[in-house]
């Protein structure tokens, strides 16, 4: 009788536990009290939980990044999921072996060899991306609203908003982000992949390969004439 008592609990913790963790990633940097919120939990209990995420490794606080001109006060914390967490949560299954297959293409074939394979990967994506936005329009914005359904589908957990400069397309998971912090080329394949889907040309601002917590493109307003899509990777946090 006591056993089962105390490990409820102990069960009820790790329900929530796992909550938190699902939505880290999902939302990428997240603050306390936005955590709180989504869970319907108290400060005092968001804040247990995730002190006792940080104190076994599976979250990092950072300040938030504040863009423009900032208020008194230091900016609110942040937390993210560490890669440690992302593989227990199967987001970098067979890493190692890719990665090793990827130095291997690179060594013999340059790096010519490594973009032609990373353009390779992402054209399944891109046909059935393609296939599932074929009622979108043309509008760019609307376009991304389609595609973010369909990389949700695909296990990418994206969303599309509107914003003042035009649009934003963020994915909350990379499967690929151990691999593509050492080959970027994964990241420029599927940014490419994305202005072709929408229909213009994008700039990719963040990626979670590179430490950041959302992968984020952006999508201007006015795209420029020009004959073809062009894509501009550019990072705009360091």
């Amino acid at each position: 009788m006591t056993s089962t008592v105390a490990s409820a609990p102990a069960s009820a913790d790790l329900s929530t536990r796992d909550r938190v963790t699902q939505l880290l990633l999902e939302r990428g940097a997240t603050t306390a009290a936005q955590l709180g919120s989504a869970l319907g939990l108290s400060p005092a209990a968001i804040r247990r939980h995730l002190d006792a995420m940080l104190a076994d490794g599976d979250v990092v606080a950072r300040e938030q990044a504040v863009r423009g001109s900032r208020g008194r006060g230091r900016p609110a914390k942040v937390f993210l999921l560490t890669d440690a967490a992302r593989v227990r949560c199967g987001t970098h299954h067979y890493d190692n072996m890719a990665t090793a297959a990827l130095r291997w293409i690179a060594r013999t074939g340059g790096a010519q060899a490594v973009e032609a394979f990373a353009t390779e990967q992402v054209a399944a994506l891109e046909n059935r991306c393609r296939s599932a936005m074929e009622d979108a329009g043309d509008s760019p914005l609307a376009r991304a609203e389609a595609l973010a359904g369909a990389l949700t589908a695909e296990g990418y957990a994206a969303n599309a908003s509107t914003i003042a400069s035009g649009g934003q397309l963020c994915q909350h998971h990379c499967p690929v982000a151990h691999v593509a912090a050492e080959f970027p080329q994964l990241c420029e394949a599927e940014t490419a992949v994305i202005s072709r889907l929408v229909g213009t040309h994008v700039q990719r601002l963040a990626t979670i390969a590179h430490g950041d917590g959302v992968c984020t493109t952006h999508i201007p307003a006015q795209p420029r004439a020009q004959s073809g899509n062009t894509v501009t990777t550019v990072r705009t946090d360091r």
